[in-house]
């Protein structure tokens, strides 16, 4: 068996790991550790959330600090403000020992001048996310001259947040002899191309099947119909007493719907989805990681990054618009070595992603039924038995009320008692489910064939006031959907989640929207300005026919020569801090 010491790390990182209680290197640390610390060469590694990647990148990055170089050596980038955190949390957990390490994290939603003072402290390390990184640049905080390590953390989950022109651009502004490093869940096209165009001749290493999930993980499917997925859910959580989980919905609106009842119906929920403060996502936050609340319903945006270990079960009340994100979502269980459930509430009209999800992960997901009353009354009976078979005795602390006891009970015979000591807690199920019928759709209702949802987005449009026309396109510098989301996500401030399936033509585009979000996007929107043309946003009342039948677009030619090279990109998601120094910085090496 493989420890860290045969891995090569200093006694300083030795000590610090041992301290952290890890005792032997998982799958990904022990084929990156040794290629990091021995060649200059990049660098690629494909390993699932929870295989340990942080550590796997981190201790070699820290070992090769020269600290008596003051300046900036290694740069780590991720998606999400709370990866961020995070990952600085623990890499500065593994430079206890390693004197002269400082480590700064830089992402949205706190105070910049407090980032750029940890900087000017003398920062070797900066761990940070695309937007303010981009940001600090431009406002010449931050210089990445002498950084001779790049990390792209979560690469993929970067590029579906629209990052990509920011890693482009914060890219550009590194040396060319840094070595890159790039570690993700997948490898979409979209990551190959970045491996291609900044890096030379990586090494590459894969830990289970490139684009699976974890070997470790049970993937299932319940077929219920859409008014019943809450019942479903909350059969499966009343059916695993020990469960601690979360679950995943497609718009901040359901997030917040599924919390409240599961709240309402006597549960430790919370709700975690765009329209939080960061103020409000760290109390959340706080209160899952220390188990105060025993299930997390969130959004894919705002889940993303959360490390929580013991997580047992990950629900999809939908399947994610972008299959790629059920990858991460199933990641968030499972983490560390242990086992972990993932279970999708499917109705028939969208099972035909089922099998895109197969595709995807290499693996089939297993049909399974909502548990009935009787299994779950079953299952709480067990829990109940085994909590007092399992229960210390204090016997000290009840001797002054034992002669009380035995005198209230005494003419009651044991099976009585039995009966009534299970039936205080036992009760509250038999009521509950008494009456509960079956809710299991029939599986020959399943669609069989790739149905509407099969290019892995949500069908969108079944109101024509759902859908919006947005005379933006390609043309103006959205190569993607996802830098049009981000796009519209930071002007209009909305969440992600709130739209659905996009269009997106060289020089207009159609969006499906949730209730009341397309009103929002017309007041936000109108009137606004990208590259010299004032934007125009409105309810649409046809559906794209390809790029002449949406109408309302200006010509090809005219507007084609105005473009400037996609400068004006969209703004990615809420993620961008509110100063302008990152469209100076554009500015400035446009000019260059």
């Amino acid at each position: 068996m493989m420890t860290f010491k045969d891995l090569g790390l200093s006694e300083e990182l030795l000590k610090a790991v041992t301290a952290m209680g890890f005792e032997k290197p998982s799958e990904i640390q022990e084929k990156s550790i040794p290629p990091l610390l021995d060649t200059e060469r990049d660098y690629v590694g494909l390993a699932q959330t929870g295989t340990g990647k942080t550590a796997a990148f981190g201790l070699p990055m820290i070992q090769q600090i020269d600290v008596d170089y003051r300046a900036i050596q290694g740069l780590i980038l991720c998606p999400t403000r709370e990866l961020c955190i995070q990952i600085a949390k623990e890499m500065t957990q593994y430079s206890k020992y390693s004197e002269g390490v400082n480590i700064v994290a830089v992402y949205g939603g706190a105070s910049i001048s407090d980032q750029v003072r940890a900087i000017k402290s003398g920062a070797n390390i900066i761990v940070g996310t695309p937007g303010r990184t981009l940001d600090l640049i431009g406002r010449k905080a931050l210089k990445f001259d002498s950084v001779s390590k790049v990390v792209l953390d979560e690469a993929d989950e970067m590029l579906n947040m629209g990052f990509k022109e920011d890693i482009n651009d914060i890219l550009e502004s590194t040396p060319a002899f840094k070595r890159t490093w790039l570690f993700s869940a997948t490898m979409p096209r979209e990551v190959e191309r970045i491996a291609s165009n900044y890096m030379e001749d990586p090494i590459k290493v894969t830990v289970g099947t490139k684009n699976s999930s974890a070997a470790n993980i049970e993937h299932k499917f319940c077929l219920v119909n859409g008014r019943d997925k809450y019942f479903a859910l909350k059969r499966f959580i009343d059916h695993y007493p020990g469960l601690f989980g979360i679950v995943f919905c497609r718009t901040r609106r359901d997030t917040q719907e599924v919390a409240s009842k599961l709240m309402n119906d006597g549960y430790n929920a919370d709700a975690l989805h765009g329209d939080l403060s960061q103020g409000q996502r760290d109390t959340v936050m706080g209160k899952f990681r220390k188990k105060t609340i025993q299930l997390l319903v969130a959004t894919d945006v705002a889940a993303r990054g959360i490390d929580v270990d013991d997580v047992t079960h990950v629900f999809h009340y939908d399947l994610p618009d972008e299959i790629e994100s059920y990858t991460h979502r199933s990641g968030r269980t499972a983490r560390a070595g242990k086992s972990g459930i993932s279970i999708a509430l499917i109705a028939p009209a969208k099972s035909g992603k089922i099998k895109l999800v197969e595709k995807k992960i290499g693996k089939s997901l297993e049909l399974v039924k909502a548990p009935s009353g009787q299994d779950i009354c079953g299952m709480q009976l067990m829990k109940l038995i085994k909590n007092v078979n399992e229960v210390e005795v204090n016997e000290k602390g009840i001797a002054p009320f034992v002669a009380q006891i035995h005198e209230s009970l005494q003419d009651y015979s044991k099976e009585e008692l039995i009966e009534r000591f299970v039936s205080v807690e036992f009760n509250r199920f038999l009521k509950a489910y008494e009456k509960a019928g079956d809710i299991n759709v029939d599986p020959s209702r399943m669609r069989k064939g790739r149905d509407n949802e099969s290019s892995g987005r949500r069908r969108t449009g079944e109101t024509n006031t759902n859908r919006v026309f947005i005379n933006v396109g390609k043309m103006d510098g959205f190569e993607n959907k996802g830098q049009l989301l981000g796009f519209i996500c930071n002007q209009a401030g909305i969440d992600g989640g709130s739209v659905g399936k996009i269009d997106l033509f060289d020089s207009f585009s159609f969006m499906g929207v949730d209730e009341g979000v397309g009103e929002r996007l017309i007041s936000a929107m109108n009137g606004k300005n990208i590259e010299d043309r004032d934007i125009r946003v409105e309810f649409s009342q046809d559906k794209p026919k390809g790029e002449r039948g949406g109408g309302g677009g200006r010509s090809r030619g005219g507007d084609r020569g105005r473009r400037r090279d996609g400068n004006e990109r969209g703004r990615r998601n809420s993620e961008r801090s509110s100063g302008g120094g990152n469209r100076n910085f554009r500015e400035r090496r446009k000019r260059r």
